[in-house]
């Protein structure tokens, strides 16, 4: 009997072990110091725990956030003409959009010009596109605040954003100038062309940079505007005369229109090698196809790297917890040596001995992990309410979207990085577990009691 109650005492993990690793876990009024320490201990890596998930999660919506919002206006790939006019875009629209990986294509006219109105004026980009092509674009298409596209292909009006009617200071049905410097060329020189428009839609996306930047125009008042056209005699017809009328001018030109170039969407945005591939395999005219990666190389790498690096830096919160696991226990192992002595004359082994402290440590960790875990979620699932809960009591706006580019906090958690972010602080927490669990296990009776 005698011998079975010792094996099973001496069992991994048995419950005598259990039974003295919650007790040392439990606060007593001569280690409330400890106690303390321990609860620190758990305090910090609960932190460290919920700022990484919170960060990560807040990263991710951002990339989340900011690719959607891009691709949702500009295409994955724009495809430019080789030669400097692009004449034949509406069949080879109609080609690409046939392209396997190819969902939707359509032509577009863009270029820069300054809008002034009575009072102020600034740097906008001019994109002109007909309804056909603002219909697959549900971003822009339901981004209505103001107005509507009704009869938008056959008018001379402008769709703007209202953070640029604000910085113009505009209202729907007002007029603004748009003015750029290649116009008609003169005895005198070039002069500026300038064109009135009335701003008939005023739009919201949620990201500033096209709420503040873009001015659209119906795709025929575009290529008006930026002269993307030419006249061209009509076969069998004389040159009007000098004195001829405007009327008969026309009668006897056809005017070819250009565009500056297609946007392309496509299935998988991940996929653009494949999709470049068939591209070229079926459009024989030569063509530039310029994709959301190239155009965005920049700010998506650092983003990129700055996630990584926040992930780091933030790691260390988790890490110094760990190290404040090794200090706990290397005082409990301190102020227990009298009773460790007491468990090995009995008969308690080394390595029961060291699975007690284990489990005293890894009990900190997995509590404060799941505790921060818990915290982690609920502050992601909730990050712009309590972005604007904090920004309402200091007084002061976190996070601007004029520098942040979106007028909200996105936060899209990703369950593999929390589980990731877990299964780390369980490791670092049991890794600090090891030397003072092996430091209590050393302990030798005689030595222990010799002064008691």
């Amino acid at each position: 009997m005698t011998d079975k109650s010792s094996s099973e005492k001496n069992r991994p993990f048995s419950r005598f072990e259990r039974l003295l690793a919650f007790r040392y876990l439990r606060a007593k009024r001569a280690d409330r110091f400890i106690s303390i320490i321990s609860a620190l201990t758990l305090t910090g890596i609960a932190i460290g725990v919920a700022t990484l998930i919170v960060v990560t999660s807040v990263m991710n919506g951002f990339r989340e956030e900011l690719l959607s919002k891009i691709l949702g206006l500009n295409g994955h790939f724009i495809a430019y003409p080789v030669d400097s006019k692009f004449s034949d875009y509406e069949e080879i629209a109609l080609r690409l959009e046939n392209v396997n990986g190819v969902t939707k294509a359509f032509a577009f006219v863009e270029g820069q010009a300054l809008a002034s109105s009575k009072s102020r004026s600034t740097g906008v980009s001019v994109r002109g596109m007909d309804f056909s092509s603002i219909e697959k674009l549900p971003m822009l298409k339901n981004g209505i605040e103001q107005g509507d596209w009704t009869g938008w292909d056959n008018s001379e009006r402008a769709a703007i954003g209202y953070r640029l009617a604000m910085k113009l200071g505009v209202v729907r049905g007002d007029v603004i100038s748009l003015i750029n410097p290649d116009g008609m060329v003169t005895p005198f020189g070039t002069t500026p062309q300038i064109r009135s428009y009335k701003v008939d839609i005023i739009f919201d996306l949620g990201m500033v940079e096209f709420d503040s930047f873009f001015v659209f125009l119906p795709m025929k008042a575009a290529q008006k505007y930026f002269r993307l056209y030419e006249d061209v005699l009509k076969d069998g017809v004389e040159p009007p005369g000098l004195e001829a009328s405007d009327e008969e001018i026309e009668a006897a030109y056809e005017r070819k229109y250009f565009a500056t170039g297609i946007e392309l969407f496509i299935q998988d945005p991940d996929n653009l090698d494949e999709v470049r591939q068939n591209i070229y395999q079926e459009i024989s005219r030569p063509l530039i196809l310029a994709d959301w990666r190239q155009r965005n190389e920049t700010f998506f790498s650092a983003l990129q790297v700055e996630r990584v690096v926040m992930f780091v830096i933030l790691s260390m919160i988790v890490l110094v917890a760990a190290f404040n696991i090794i200090s706990s226990l290397v005082m409990l192992v301190k102020d227990k040596g009298r009773d460790i002595a007491v468990l090995r004359t009995m008969g308690a082994t080394r390595a029961s001995i060291m699975r007690i402290f284990i489990m005293v440590g890894t009990s900190i960790g997995v509590l404060g992990t799941v505790i921060g875990s818990i915290l982690g979620l609920l502050l992601a699932a909730n990050a712009e309410s309590i972005r604007a809960w904090i920004s309402e009591i200091i007084g002061i706006r976190l996070f601007p979207p004029e520098v942040f580019f979106l007028s909200t906090l996105p936060s899209k958690v990703d369950i593999g990085e929390v589980i990731i972010i877990i299964f780390m602080a369980l490791g670092l927490s049991f890794l600090a577990t090891i030397y003072p669990a092996w430091r209590a296990a050393q302990y030798e009776p005689i030595e222990a009691l010799r002064y008691e």
